[in-house]
């Protein structure tokens, strides 16, 4: 079965609300056996424009990453993150 991923570029003007969210989507993400791959700070960003932080998670299948993005966790801490960043995030299914 192919793996599910989420995608995510942030651009962050509240730190302390990005800890925040960083503490409650944490124990989340592991909770539905994400991976974070990647979190970089400064991407090379060749097309679009540069919010600020790339992150890539990795689940074992595109339902989980769905289920974990659904949950009522994950929704309270995207609250949060709402308030600390601008985002774009998509969730895909890859190998």
């Amino acid at each position: 079965m192919k793996k599910g991923y989420l995608i995510a570029h942030l651009s962050v003007h509240d730190k302390e609300g990005m800890e925040k969210f960083r503490q409650m989507a944490g124990p989340t993400i592991a909770e539905y056996g994400g991976k974070v791959l990647v979190r970089e700070p400064n991407p090379d960003v060749r097309e679009g424009e540069n919010l600020g932080i790339a992150l890539v998670i990795e689940f074992e299948n595109i339902d989980i990453a769905r289920k974990f993005y659904e949950s009522e966790k994950y929704q309270a801490a995207k609250a949060v993150r709402e308030l600390a960043s601008n985002t774009h995030l998509v969730l895909v299914e890859g190998s």
